[in-house]
């Protein structure tokens, strides 16, 4: 608010856009409770002023609510905040001008995913937040189990060695990944993709981990090399972005620039195609000539630090970069061996600027008896007979991926913190509002 000799000026933001409304307002018409941080209503003539801008000649004001900023309202006019301040007071977080923008920001890549994967022919199904399963095997999982103690019944494990209690018909997990439920999908619709949310119980309050997040994940029928995959990524990735700077870059200028971001970190990078690809062999031959620049020097046969990502990326001009042909170990049991080397399977990484990984990927084992073994091998065998059972009828071989929502939106926007990328975030012990 600017008070003037006979008028006050009036910056009205009503969350569709960061660009905010002056309102004129007659002094003798301004209301006593209209202050920082009030919600109003005001009625006018909209004119163009003498700056070429829009402004509302306002002749009827009235305050819906009050807003006290001496009785602890947390932010105060013309005055920027730290985000780690700015996020103790989650509830009123939305109403900053740069979490705002990146709410609206948040919303138009949603619809960019959705439009790129219907306009490549794509199905978007729900798969289940419940599940019997950890996808990924790393035992990160949130058991479910009902608060009524009543509805609890015990079971007896299938070996009959041991009793645990449960609500359904055996232990139950908030979902790690949808992807073996996509895979049964695709392998009716052909080309399948969801949008949802994902859980790791991860002890880690690093700046690119949540307890809770949300994952673009996309399964595809009749893939049965790494290169149609990289192929299917690379145009995903791409063609989302490209929309994104079509229909929001206005506003992402704006979040960038308010937050300090270099015109250096390009976003066109992620839109220029082809990306470079790297094996994972070729990476360590890379980082193994920085290893004395690491705090944690690579080992080879082990999994690449966020560091060393980073690196690759740094490496790279700061540009996107697959790695691919992963050491089996190192990979989940569903991966496929690749054809030129059974030591190493047929899986990708896409690195990007500051997240490192962005996106996981790979070419899912299709050929029964070797399924069956490894199964045996992690014992999962009797809990996942009905994933093997895909193999048996009608079986053909599929190709998927994942990429991190809120991931991409701190590649986009170079946001540090993925706290800072979700209205309400999850991790290790913090679960307030």
């Amino acid at each position: 608010m600017r008070k003037m000799k006979d008028k006050m000026f009036v910056d009205l933001d009503d969350g569709s856009t960061h660009r905010r409304l002056q309102v004129v307002i007659p002094r003798d018409r301004t209301p006593d409770s209209l202050s920082y941080g009030a919600s109003f209503e005001a009625q006018g003539v909209l004119a163009v002023n003498r700056n070429d801008q829009l402004e509302l000649s306002a002749d009827c004001v009235s305050v819906h609510g009050p807003c006290s900023v001496e009785d602890g309202y947390p932010f105060a006019p013309r005055k920027t905040y730290q985000s780690d301040y700015v996020r103790q007071h989650l509830h009123m977080r939305p109403r900053t001008a740069d979490f705002g923008s990146l709410l609206r920001i948040r919303d138009r890549l949603s619809t960019a995913v959705r439009n790129t994967f219907s306009k490549d022919g794509y199905t978007e199904v729900n798969v289940p937040v419940l599940s019997s399963n950890d996808c990924e095997g790393a035992g990160e999982v949130f058991v479910v189990r009902p608060e009524n103690e009543n509805m609890i019944k015990t079971m007896i494990s299938k070996d009959n060695q041991s009793s645990f209690e449960a609500f359904f018909n055996g232990r139950t997990y908030l979902t790690v990944s949808g992807q073996l439920h996509l895979e049964c999908l695709a392998r009716a619709l052909t080309k399948v993709y969801t949008i949802g949310p994902t859980f790791r119980a991860e002890n880690s309050k690093s700046r690119l981990h949540l307890s809770e997040f949300y994952m673009i994940e996309a399964e595809q029928a009749f893939i049965g090399n790494i290169e149609q995959l990289l192929a299917v990524i690379e145009n995903t990735t791409s063609s989302v972005v490209e929309k994104l700077l079509a229909n929001c870059g206005d506003e992402i200028d704006f979040y960038r620039k308010s937050n300090g971001t270099s015109e250096e970190y390009d976003l066109t990078n992620l839109v220029k195609t082809p990306y470079e690809v790297m094996s994972y062999e070729q990476a360590c031959n890379v980082l193994e000539k920085a290893n004395d620049n690491f705090k944690k020097p690579l080992v080879r046969g082990r999994s690449l630090t966020k560091e060393h990502e980073l690196f690759l990326v740094q490496y790279n001009g700061n540009k996107p970069i697959f790695v691919v042909d992963w050491p089996q170990e190192l990979k989940p049991f569903y991966a496929k061996a690749s054809p030129d080397n059974s030591l190493l399977v047929s899986t990708v990484d896409l690195l990007c600027p500051n997240v490192g990984e962005l996106c996981g990927g790979s070419v899912r084992e299709d050929d029964y008896d070797a399924l069956r073994e490894k199964l045996s091998q992690i014992g999962l065998l009797d809990k996942l007979d009905w994933y093997l059972e895909l193999r048996k009828y009608g079986n053909v071989p599929t190709a998927g991926f994942g990429i991190g929502f809120e991931r991409f939106i701190q590649v986009l926007l170079n946001v540090q913190n993925i706290k800072d990328t979700v209205a309400f975030p999850r991790y290790p012990h913090n679960c307030k509002t």
